[in-house]
């Protein structure tokens, strides 16, 4: 068995827009945009309605994506990827993913007893 659930918005920003982006962004969800500390093309707006909301600098045009929060990547991977999914690439922590329609989105594996992962969905494989 294993957990998951959708935990992080992601808002994929071009570079050059980041500064802007960080304050409108900011300003609507009442949030004071801080650098990610790991990972710094990250800016972290907090947490709204059980979802983390980020802002990631990119090169290329803006777009969102989800983030999927695990305790089993590996399950969670395959099980989407029978639901449809193509893996895009893995990075060394979290693995992106296309939908049937082309989206990306990523899955990040956590520990079982991350805050993230209250509220998840318990699969059985």
């Amino acid at each position: 068995m294993h957990q998951s659930r959708v935990s992080v918005i992601c808002l994929d920003i071009p570079s050059e827009k980041r500064e802007a982006s960080e304050s409108f962004w900011g300003g609507l969800l009442n949030a004071s945009p801080r650098a990610g500390t790991e990972y710094p093309e990250y800016s972290v707006l907090g947490a709204h309605q059980n979802y983390l909301f980020l802002l990631q600098a990119i090169e290329g045009e803006a777009r969102i994506h989800l983030d999927v929060h695990t305790d089993n990547l590996e399950a969670e991977v395959d099980r989407l990827v029978a639901l449809g999914a193509v893996v895009q690439y893995a990075h060394g922590d979290w693995v992106t993913l296309r939908d049937p329609a082309g989206l990306l989105f990523c899955v990040v594996p956590v520990s079982s007893d991350d805050p993230s992962l209250l509220g998840a969905t318990t699969w059985t494989y």
